[in-house]
């Protein structure tokens, strides 16, 4: 059912005049949820094999652009990104504004010039805690443009995802904002990738004796109970560039019926992050699996693309229509 629904689900299907520009846009998570929900995107990305998989897969065009403070860009009403998360992540260096990678004071600057009815951005979830004084500057420059900030953290495997991953959703609005509702039951790596796991041949993939020793000396000195794999009856640990592109100790890895462990492979790795079945990605291996790595959750981005056209984009007669169209609590038990 999983696989089925966000096959069918996820797709671009425009028909809402309102554009909503993407920025830091990567392989187009954030877009693919939007354009379901009917809207056109334009993206801007500076990673070459990023770009290319966007405009492979969705209806709007990304540029490849190297963004900065003073770019000039199209008209758009509604303004998504992900500005880089490395300065931020726990697993980063933490440096924050002084990290060339910073892209706040770019999207900043974007609202400044266009000034949209909404926007929205996604972080890791740091960025409210050790980075708290930063974040609090961020909201009071957008504040000060006259928008309300609503800011909360979402786990996706509470949204249909099958991943727990923790991020930071943050929605400037002039009226009003409502985050989507929480799902009653979370949708496992079974019913994500079940189909897949024991039918993949890959011996590339398959874990050799030295490296199945190499993760048991980590997990012994980490104090790690059960071995990290993939478990068909749990939500899938966090997926990152590093546990999915990197061949390390916390590599995401799913055990097969005779007893051997296995690196995922791409599909598996989509799957898990909401991408269709019909989503193709460009770009040696590696490149791939840190666009999936890197992507916000499509599933995710589709629930949140589906409240803010409730809130702003159609009448009042429309919204019993896009409230029957969000997912229901069920549809996964």
């Amino acid at each position: 059912m999983y696989k089925t629904y966000i096959n069918e689900t996820l797709r671009p299907n425009i028909t809402q005049p309102t554009k909503v520009l993407d920025l830091f846009a990567g392989c187009g998570g954030l877009s693919l949820g939007f354009e379901a929900a009917g809207y056109e995107t334009i993206g801007y990305e500076f990673e070459e094999a990023a770009v290319a998989t966007y405009n492979k897969n969705l209806k709007g065009i990304c540029h490849l652009q190297k963004l900065d403070v003073g770019f000039k860009y199209p008209e758009a009403d509604i303004v998504i990104g992900g500005p880089p998360c490395q300065p931020f992540s726990v697993f980063g260096n933490q440096k924050g504004m002084e990290d060339a990678r910073d892209g706040f004071p770019i999207f900043i600057d974007a609202i400044k010039q266009l000034q949209p009815k909404v926007f929205m951005f996604e972080n890791v979830r740091n960025l409210a805690y050790s980075h708290k004084w930063y974040f609090d500057l961020i909201k009071n420059e957008l504040s000060k443009l006259g928008y309300i900030i609503e800011f909360r953290c979402l786990n996706a495997v509470n949204y249909g995802v099958p991943q727990n991953r923790e991020r930071m959703i943050v929605v400037g609005h002039k009226s009003s904002f409502n985050y989507p509702i929480v799902h009653k039951n979370k949708v496992t790596v079974g019913e994500a990738i079940g189909d897949l796991i024991d039918t993949i041949k890959d011996e590339s993939k398959i874990l050799t004796p030295r490296q199945d020793e190499y993760i048991a000396v980590y997990e012994r000195k980490s104090s790690c109970v059960n071995p990290r794999d993939l478990y068909p009856d749990k939500p899938a640990r966090t997926l990152t560039c590093r546990n999915l592109a990197g061949c390390t100790s916390d590599m995401q890895r799913v055990r097969l019926k005779d007893g051997r462990r296995r690196r995922l492979v791409v599909r598996e790795a989509a799957r898990l992050q909401s991408f269709p079945d019909w989503f193709e990605f460009t770009g040696t291996e590696a490149k791939q699996f840190n666009q999936i790595g890197n992507a916000v959750p499509p599933l995710l981005a589709y629930q949140l693309a589906l409240k803010i056209k409730e809130t702003y984009s159609l009448p009042t007669k429309s919204i019993e229509e896009i409230n029957r169209k969000l997912i229901p609590l069920s549809l996964f038990d």
